[in-house]
């Protein structure tokens, strides 16, 4: 199995529109981050997870190939606004699109001609597909363990997928959830600045306490703003088996 970070950004990406610091402006590719949104691959099995405005520019870097499934952790627009661009993957049938009630009634009210009872010629060809976070469900061989995790006061989820877990947006989890996360190799978790608190993202010293917790073998910091600070430098400071995620970065499990 292996993930590929197809984007590492916050809401407003970076660089961020009208800033001039060391980040927006560093020359390093590895400060340039596409909203947020990953990759899963496993021998014929492909799944995206989330499907943010960035979408068609991240898959251009990409082989083109059959996307099996879409996780989609919530409704926010950064996280979903990318879905009608997944019509050249619908040639060959429609694409499930697993996510919990509130995001699928935001995907249908976001793209209702998707869901029309007569549809207009070459729309996405999709399937939305109900998850309870406490239900397990599969696609294709692999199965996949929903998280609940909070962002801010708003339910939403994370994912597991054997030794692989996604979270993002996440600012708190409930004990009874990290329990989901035992005996994970890889986690990729958000982690927006370095320090300084935010009321619905976690910072990378509240991250840092989770890692120390689960103790997986290695963790990537995604779902990064300008604030970080330069990739180069933050990258020094962090323990080892920490690293800051960046756009394209692919990591074997």
């Amino acid at each position: 199995m292996k993930i590929k970070l197809l984007g590492t950004g916050t809401s407003t990406g970076v660089p961020e529109l009208g800033c001039s610091c060391e980040v927006c402006t560093s020359a390093d590719p590895r400060d340039s981050r596409l909203r947020c949104s990953a990759m899963v691959e496993d021998n014929d099995v492909r799944l995206l997870i989330d499907c943010g405005p960035d979408f068609r520019t991240q898959l251009l870097r990409e082989p083109f190939r059959k996307i099996d499934a879409v996780l989609l952790t919530h409704k926010h627009y950064d996280h979903v606004a990318g879905l009608d661009d997944l019509r050249p993957f619908c040639t060959g049938g429609e694409i499930p699109v697993y996510a919990e009630q509130e995001t699928v009634m935001q995907v249908r009210t976001i793209f209702p001609y998707c869901f029309a009872e007569i549809k207009y010629p070459g729309v996405p060809n999709l399937q939305l597909c109900t998850v309870d976070v406490e239900t397990p469900f599969k696609v294709k061989h692999l199965e996949i363990v929903p998280i609940r995790v909070f962002h801010g006061k708003m339910p939403i989820a994370g994912y597991r997928i054997g030794d692989l877990a996604y979270i993002t947006d996440m600012s708190y989890i409930e004990p009874c959830e990290l329990q989901k996360l035992h005996g994970v190799k890889v986690l990729v978790m958000n982690a927006l600045r370095y320090s300084k608190p935010h009321r619905t993202h976690q910072t990378v010293l509240e991250a840092l306490k989770i890692v120390d917790y689960i103790k997986p073998r290695a963790t990537y910091f995604t779902h990064l703003m300008h604030h970080i600070g330069l990739h180069a430098k933050i990258e020094k400071c962090l323990p080892c088996g920490v690293h800051l995620g960046y756009d394209g970065l692919e990591i074997k499990i």
